[in-house]
Order: structure tokens, then sequence, then C-alpha cells
């Protein structure tokens, strides 16, 4: 069903009328409760800007680094200590090892390199 008409036929809802039929809805109606009649009316006005094509998302998904979630091998390993001994930045050992910063940051606490922040947690501990 085409937004336009699904549109149409809530307007009709809200008016009170049955959108098959022409008749007037009977006063016990559901949709003749001013609840119902104005959540018809939120939802006609959602759907007036709506159009028939997929609305582009609001925030733009990054693409995943492409070693994301995959095992470190011996050889990343080597290479991400010999980086870091040397001083490199760590989202540029990050880009190049096809790694997020935070999975770089997370390796070299578990190489021994680094210390886990206080409390365990990514930002270190939660004090309250």
């Amino acid at each position: 069903m085409e937004l336009q008409i699904a549109r149409q036929i809530i307007d009709t809802l809200a008016q009170g009328i049955h959108p098959v039929t022409g008749e007037a809805m009977p006063e016990d109606s559901p949709y003749n409760a001013p609840p119902v009649i104005r959540a018809l009316h939120a939802v006609s006005r959602a759907l007036e800007g709506a159009s028939a094509e997929p609305a582009e998302p609001t925030r733009l998904r990054r693409t995943p680094p492409p070693n994301a979630g995959k095992a470190w091998t011996a050889q990343e390993d080597a290479a991400l200590e010999l980086a870091f001994d040397a001083g490199i930045a760590l989202k540029q050992v990050a880009q190049e090892l096809g790694r997020t910063t935070f999975a770089v940051e997370q390796r070299l606490v578990k190489l021994g390199k680094v210390g886990a922040p206080a409390g365990g947690g990514r930002y270190g501990a939660v004090t309250q």
C-alpha cells in the first residue's frame, strides 16, 4: 500500500468516517475517542512528509575495519609491540592493522604493554 493511500485512510478515520463504506462511525466506536482521534492526526502529520522511497538514515553507519572481531595473529602482536615501542600513534597503528583504536588499546593491555584502566572498565573506575 502506498503511503498516500494509507494517509487518506488515517485521515478518514480521524474524521470519524468508515474508510470503506463512507458511513459515520457509531458514537461508541473506539475511533471516536479523543485520544484515538489525536493519535490518528499525529500519524497523518507524520506521513505527510513521507515518500514512498526509503528515507535517508539520519546517521550513517561506519564500516568496521577489515580485521574487526578477528583473532589476533602472532605477526599482528609483534607488529603492534614494535609500533608501540617506536611511539607510533595508536590511531595509525589501528589503521595499519585493520583494527579499531579500542581493540589496539585492549590488546596492549593483554600484552602487558600498558596497565588496565582502574576499575577494569573501558573508561576506568566509576565514581559516584
